[in-house]
């Protein structure tokens, strides 16, 4: 199976590292990208982000997160809608390859996941022409279900398959092992996708899981089968890039030279 090079989601090292150090570690790392959050790029803003990603000689291989759309009036939901225009618009200028896009969860006091479901969608098809006259993608990236109420209401890869279908051009799917491994009918999907997948992230699911958000795995530390998954996927026709994206509060308690090693040599060992 051929080797793929590896990007660095910054959330890895958020705690330890502002947006130009820890973009200078991993160049030193060597990492062939990274995938920054916006509030990292605002913090030094577009233009010296664009500057601090051409200097560190990485790509620019995704940028974290668009989407959630569902929100409780119509004035939130446009408010939704304008904010991811402008990430849109800040992509392009940090040159970022996609917008990683998530579902968004219940709106404050509703019950209604069909309706939050159908706001992800209107919200898709009123961004979708900024996104393609700026030539930016939209990986869409279901959830695991236990985010299902705040985070991601799209929970499955058929799911965002067939919005790509029913929406068109300039939509793709962000495979995330942590999100999709248990899914029984993930080969299916992950064939179907085919030339859509955008993006592949990579950090395992621990046995126990003591957190919904902030215990995910260092790749080899849980039951995910990388080399599995990664067969579909290069399957399906991507040759592309790898992203470790790991949420962890033991992770980020450590130096983070130590992990961008660690994660580093469980890419080259189990992935």
């Amino acid at each position: 199976m051929p080797t793929a090079a590896l990007s660095l989601n910054l959330a890895t090292v958020s705690r330890q590292w502002k947006l130009r150090e820890a973009v200078a570690a991993a160049a030193r790392h060597g990492f062939a990208g990274v995938a920054p959050w916006r509030d990292m790029v605002a913090e030094v803003g577009t233009t010296e982000a664009a500057r601090i990603f051409k200097d560190g000689g990485l790509r620019v291989t995704g940028y974290c997160r668009g989407g959630l759309f569902p929100a409780a009036d119509a004035a939130g939901r446009k408010a939704a809608i304008d904010d991811n225009k402008r990430m849109i618009d800040e992509a392009v200028e940090i040159g970022a390859e996609c917008i990683v896009v998530i579902g968004g969860g219940l709106p404050k006091g509703s019950r209604d996941l069909a309706a939050a479901r159908a706001m992800f969608a209107d919200g898709l098809a009123a961004v979708l022409p900024h996104a393609r006259a700026a030539a930016i993608p939209l990986a869409l990236e279901p959830m695991h279900p236990i985010y299902a109420a705040d985070r991601g209401c799209i929970s499955t890869l058929a799911a965002m398959n067939d919005l790509c279908d029913r929406l068109g051009e300039g939509l793709g799917v962000a495979i995330d092992t942590y999100h999709v491994w248990w899914d029984p009918d993930l080969a299916r999907e992950i064939a179907r996708a085919g030339q859509r997948i955008i993006s592949h992230h990579i950090c395992d699911w621990l046995v126990p899981t003591r957190h919904m958000l902030n215990d995910r795995g260092m790749m080899g530390d849980g039951v995910i089968d990388f080399p599995a998954i990664r067969r579909m996927i290069e399957a399906a026709g991507y040759r592309g890039i790898q992203e470790v994206e790991i949420f962890s509060e033991d992770w980020w308690a450590r130096p983070g030279d130590e992990v961008l090693q660690i994660a580093m040599e469980r890419f080259r060992a189990v992935c």
